[in-house]
């Protein structure tokens, strides 16, 4: 049988600004901040002071005597697209939170989309080169593979994490604030640490009493010797 002609690997743009990185905020609970005051207020039989609270002040009082469950009554729902595998496969780590990915078992890739992260680009081109060159193969395998007669839950073994894939998530919003603690601290790794940077903005937007809890830091310059978050 003939083999396919190769095929050139689309790039999923890693620049500064996320560009290349889709997150859309599919849907999140109306009005979630005085939703978890009145269900705090409940434990405390204070809901009579819900009208005149300053409820921001109220859920920080919450948040820092480790009041936490309250914060279960509210969530938020993601789109994300262009991530890595290499990427999802952090994410699913978080295991309160519902994930839905495309699959590749049932789904045939039909361009071969690949996430490049930074440091190969600062390595120069000949670094480039030759991941580039490594995505071209495993492109061109996965194709020769199904065309051989393998079926595509087998061929897509060839295929790499840098496979960009897409994903709709779940979770309520003390797991959020988990997640966003853990994957913007300065030891993330930076394609899971950007993503939860873009996370974290726009649920400041729909609930900035609660997501203005955590602060991101700085992110700590990635080396074989760190022991970062996987």
């Amino acid at each position: 049988m003939r083999r396919p002609m190769p095929v050139k690997p689309r790039k999923v743009s890693r620049r500064p600004g996320g560009r290349g990185l889709e997150v859309e905020l599919l849907s999140h609970t109306p009005d979630p901040e005085r939703l978890i005051e009145r269900a705090a207020r409940t434990c405390y039989d204070t809901t009579h002071r819900m009208s005149s609270s300053d409820t921001r002040a109220f859920l920080k009082r919450l948040y820092d005597a480790g009041h936490h469950s309250v914060f279960e009554h509210a969530g938020a729902t993601f789109r994300v697209r262009g991530v890595s595998r290499a990427c999802s496969h952090q994410l699913v780590r978080h295991r309160l939170a519902s994930y839905s990915q495309r699959s590749q078992r049932y789904v045939k890739e039909k361009e071969p989309a690949f996430v490049t992260p930074p440091s190969v680009r600062k390595a120069g081109g000949k670094a480039a080169g030759c991941y580039n060159k490594s995505m071209r193969a495993a492109w061109d395998a996965y194709l020769e593979l199904m065309s051989l007669g393998v079926p595509r839950e087998d061929a897509r073994y060839v295929l790499p994490n840098a496979c960009a894939t897409e994903m709709v998530m779940s979770a309520n919003f003390r797991e959020w604030l988990h997640v966003l603690e853990q994957r913007l601290a300065p030891d993330a790794q930076w394609e899971i640490a950007e993503l939860c940077g873009v996370i974290h903005g726009k649920l400041m937007k729909i609930a900035p009493g609660v997501f203005g809890l955590i602060q991101p830091k700085p992110r700590r310059r990635a080396t074989d010797k760190t022991s970062g978050r996987g």
